[in-house]
């Protein structure tokens, strides 16, 4: 029997697009302390996300959730199924593949339960998330190791750091992203997972680095280790030198922001509108933040995305898939398995 597995985590989708199972889905995920952290009393932040935010939110979020729906179900469950599945071929029986949700279903607690059912005393956590966030990486190994103190106490974890500018995820982005590069355009958008700028600084040890020194992202600093804003700009370079981008013919911006606190800028949504009065008629928009294709990705960009840059102007619009269960991407996942079962490092 296996004594070793790995467990990935995705963010994860409701149910279905029905809009009880939509505002189940929406309580757990705004309800998470590391995603909507104010109002700091955890009472006041309950009746904000569970009164006010998701009864309003449900009803939006079912109808994007139906434009993309497939008949196998949410596309972000179906793709981590395949990029799972892949890898477990990669790897061979001895080395099991889990695959759990941050939010919904399969839900971290019912997969650590299952691995310690299975007799497995050392797992590799590989969250889905290139990019450190306290939003993202860091709320799911957190969930990870509560689950696992209280349903599997004997289990060791290794956890996947970061892999924003590792090179076998950039070549990875690189093979996907290609056949879109050879075709005409004339900028590539970078659109990235927004976060608020406060969280920023939150997770800046320094407290006097993030957002506060000139040109932050591109000095050397320990900040960076935990700065989801740096490593974005990391992968951006990294891929532009990899792609052979040339310097104006690409930019980075942020989507999916909330209301009520600045969040980093640009904003994705406000440069579809700008970019085809700028000369910026063909578009192609990568969102390297994202490992699997989703709401954020299919509704927000390719079809929301889709109607604004055109309305405003522009000529082709092309939202380039994410990594999904791409070769390359399976490729990098058992590499970085392997290294880990070789020696021990994540």
């Amino acid at each position: 029997m296996p004594s070793r597995a790995v467990l990935l985590v995705n963010l994860g989708s409701p149910d279905s697009t029905a809009v009880p199972d939509v505002r189940r889905y929406l309580d757990e995920f705004l309800g998470d302390e590391r995603v909507i952290d104010r109002p700091a009393s955890p009472l006041l932040r309950s009746l904000l996300v569970h009164r006010l935010i998701t009864p309003k939110r449900a009803p939006n979020s079912a109808h994007a959730y139906e434009q993309i729906w497939t008949a196998e179900g949410s596309p972000l469950i179906v793709l981590s199924h395949r990029t799972a599945q892949k890898l477990t071929t990669a790897l061979g029986p001895a080395i099991p593949v889990y695959l759990a949700m941050r939010y919904g279903n399969p839900s971290i607690a019912s997969v650590v339960a299952q691995i310690a059912a299975d007799g497995i005393d050392e797992v590799l956590l590989f969250p889905q998330y290139p990019h450190y966030a306290m939003s993202s990486w860091e709320t799911v190994v957190v969930k990870v190791h509560e689950e696992a103190a209280r349903l599997a106490p004997r289990l060791r974890i290794t956890t996947v750091q970061p892999f924003y500018a590792d090179a076998d995820y950039i070549n990875a982005l690189h093979a996907v992203a290609a056949p879109y590069l050879a075709q005409p355009h004339d900028l590539v958008l970078f659109s990235f997972h927004g976060i608020p700028e406060r969280h920023l600084r939150q997770t800046d040890s320094s407290h006097a680095h993030c957002l506060t020194v000139a040109d932050c992202c591109i000095t050397c600093s320990p900040a960076h280790a935990t700065c989801y804003r740096a490593q974005i700009f990391a992968t951006t370079r990294a891929l532009v030198a990899r792609a052979g981008i040339p310097s104006d013919k690409f930019t980075v911006s942020f989507q999916s922001r909330l209301v009520g606190e600045p969040w980093l800028t640009p904003y994705t949504d406000h440069l579809f509108k700008q970019l085809p009065t700028q000369g910026k008629k063909r578009l192609l928009v990568i969102c390297p933040a994202f490992v699997t294709d989703c709401l954020e990705t299919l509704e927000e960009i390719a079809v929301q995305g889709r109607q604004e840059f055109l309305a405003a102007g522009g000529e082709t619009f092309q939202q380039i898939p994410c990594l999904n269960d791409h070769d390359a991407y399976i490729q990098f996942l058992a590499t970085r398995v392997r290294r880990w079962l070789t020696d021990g490092s994540a």
